[in-house]
């Protein structure tokens, strides 16, 4: 069995993530973490599901069972617990979330000191340790060496201090009426507040979590309630998070969908309008739209694709020596001021362009048309490698003949198969979907 996927450990609450599961996560990074530590802190923190309560107990019997000292500051951002992590000067973070998923999944997301994802090569290392039963039992501590878990709920002013100043200091939002939807997620308290304090007139939707109800018909997934606010207040802009604020949507003040690639080109290139890019380019994922290559070319910008996740993201970013990059699914990295996606600082950046041209937000976020570009997500049963299915090569070919892209991947998270086409074509590129969702679904389900 695997453990990790394309962000940390991921599954429904007590099947297949359970609290023994979640102890010996905990455990066996503990164990991994020991031979680095620093301050034998690690930092915890969750979103609003119900389940989090029995993931986060057993993760704090985990850690303190092999000598770590935890500290829990409850809901918060996952964001929030990557910028606390290093301000604490913690030896790692922890974040109980399954992000978009419904309620009844939960997840393990794993910081280092410094704030930054756990590479892959290093989730393999705590993945063999948790299969390592020897290990485990070795190492548990006695005596006084177990360790201590203490709960701190003042930390998120550290996190509103961080996002404050983030947004230009000789800027306000007074005068902008926005429509805030939580998703009754993490960000529930912590998303007005800042957009409040900055001045702005904040009509708040779904910030009531009752453990059950993240993520339900509403945030970054589903945004319909969200336009129609829009529209109801007049507002400037909307903004929708997800259950744990790393991912950010944008609706125009005509109450319409920002897409997330012409998101990345707008604030990419207005940073380098303003000197503030580094590096030359933006980074994004193989997702992108290909018209969002083609507008940064105009501007003398170079957009790198990475594979899909944030972290992968942010792993190209590095080594280009990138400030700016993101996810067309709305993970938007701003790494002078977030160490991951963080969907507060990209939702301040964008007010603050808007702001800056003085235009609406309508026009102002649509830089450039898009390509017609169709996902569907399939439904599987097993992930059967995709090299193995016979006739899939064939397909494919027709489709490049075509000099049509596409991309086919398994979800990390879900039982999925994402298909992906972009063609300037619309009519063909919908036909040639149909038949790929058909071949998928008879090769994979029968």
């Amino acid at each position: 069995m695997k453990l990790f996927g394309t962000d940390g450990v991921r599954g429904k609450a007590g099947a297949f993530l359970t609290a023994e599961m979640a102890m010996k996560v905990a455990m066996a990074a503990g164990i991994y973490l020991k031979k680095h530590a620093v301050t034998n802190k690690i930092l915890v923190g969750k979103d609003t599901r119900r389940s989090g309560y029995m993931i986060e107990n057993a993760i704090v019997s985990g850690l303190t069972a092999v000598g770590y000292d935890v500290v829990q500051v409850g809901p918060m951002p996952t964001p929030a617990i990557a910028f606390i992590t290093e301000n604490m000067r913690c030896d790692a973070g922890i974040m109980i979330s399954a992000s978009h998923n419904s309620y009844e999944d939960n997840g393990i997301k794993l910081f280092d000191g410094h704030g930054d994802k756990f590479p892959a090569h290093v989730e393999e290392e705590i993945e063999a340790i948790y299969f390592d039963e020897t290990k485990l039992l070795e190492a548990q501590a006695t005596g006084r060496k177990i360790g201590k878990a203490k709960r701190i709920d003042d930390v998120v002013g550290r996190y509103i201090v961080q996002l404050k100043n983030s947004f230009p200091v000789e800027r306000t939002l007074q005068g902008m009426r926005i429509v805030l939807d939580t998703a009754n997620g993490a960000a529930y308290k912590v998303g007005p507040t800042v957009l409040e304090e900055l001045g702005a007139e904040v009509i708040v939707l779904h910030n009531k979590p009752d453990g059950f109800n993240i993520n339900e018909n509403c945030g970054a997934l589903h945004t319909r309630e969200l336009c129609d606010n829009v529209i109801k207040y007049r507002a400037d802009l909307g903004i929708a998070l997800d259950g744990d604020a790393d991912r950010l949507v944008v609706v125009d003040e005509q109450g319409e969908m920002v897409d997330g690639d012409q998101l990345l080109g707008a604030l990419g290139v207005h940073l380098a309008q303003k000197g503030l890019l580094k590096g030359g380019g933006i980074v994004a994922t193989v997702m992108s739209n290909a018209a969002l290559d083609d507008y940064l070319k105009k501007h003398k910008l170079e957009l790198h694709r990475s594979n899909v996740g944030d972290k992968n993201v942010l792993e190209v970013m590095k080594q280009k020596g990138i400030n700016f990059g993101g996810e067309q699914s709305g993970h938007i990295i701003m790494h002078d001021f977030a160490k991951t996606g963080d969907g507060l600082v990209a939702a301040l950046q964008v007010l603050s362009l808007v702001l800056e041209k003085s235009k609406p937000a309508s026009e102002v976020l649509r830089p450039f048309p898009l390509y017609p570009q169709k996902l569907v997500n399939v439904n599987v049963q097993t992930k059967k490698p995709l090299d193995t299915i016979d006739g899939l090569e064939g397909l494919l070919q027709e489709i490049e003949n075509l000099n049509m892209r596409h991309l086919i991947r398994y979800s990390g998270t879900e039982n999925k198969l994402r298909l992906l086409l972009e063609c300037k074509n619309a009519k063909l590129m919908e036909e040639k979907m149909e038949a790929l969702v058909s071949f998928f679904k008879k090769a994979l389900n029968d």
